[in-house]
């Protein structure tokens, strides 16, 4: 294996707003990039915008880079509570692959959680008037509901200077600061996705 290739949910429409959230996520998987670097090992992270669209260019990619790791890597829309593939077959009725579960890797229930588990991170970015108090505490992210997050993302950010909380603007930023190691502990799924990264490149 000479490639690593993650086709990602998000990034919007634009090539700016796309190459924005690649820099964040080769920034959050810093220490895998790197890792697969020494390895010399390419490395490519493919924003794809709507998860639809992730989920085509992940099977175009497949056929295109057959020797590469291909990764699919989405939001889980919801709690995740069988099998990764099974998830995605019945949640949005695709036809998914014939793959190993580790070709799919989910941000559970939305990348927002990876996000509030680092509410130090979030509180550097934003600044003074940032309300960390209400962000969700439970230990794992992953059981905080969509919604939840996002109420919870726009009450803490609504009086800072750069003003509440916007995908398109903010994350890509935001996942440049995230300590991983944070993100890990709180989110199992993340944790999942930097372990079978490390497990491909060092064989």
């Amino acid at each position: 294996m000479k490639e690593i290739r993650i086709y990602v949910e998000g990034g919007g429409q634009s090539n700016t707003s796309r190459r924005q959230i690649r820099l964040g996520f080769n920034e959050f998987l810093s220490p895998i990039h790197n890792l697969a670097r020494s390895h010399q090992i390419h490395w490519e992270v493919i924003p794809c915008g709507p998860r639809e669209s992730a989920f085509k260019t992940f099977k175009f990619g497949l056929k295109t880079h057959p020797h590469a790791f291909n990764i699919l890597l989405v939001d889980s829309e919801a709690k995740v509570t069988q099998s990764r593939w099974e998830h995605l077959r019945r949640q949005d009725h695709w036809q998914v692959p014939d793959l190993a579960e580790e070709h799919c890797h989910f941000m559970v229930c939305t990348i927002e959680a990876w996000l509030v588990a680092d509410p130090d991170a979030l509180a550097k970015f934003y600044g003074k008037s940032f309300n960390s108090k209400v962000l969700p505490a439970q230990p794992d992210v992953e059981t905080v509901e969509k919604e939840t997050l996002m109420s919870a993302l726009n009450r803490a950010t609504e009086r800072t200077q750069k003003g509440p909380y916007h995908k398109i603007n903010h994350c890509s930023e935001l996942l440049k600061r995230l300590d991983p190691a944070r993100v890990r502990a709180r989110a199992r799924h993340c944790d999942l996705l930097f372990k079978t990264l490390e497990a491909q490149i060092t064989g």
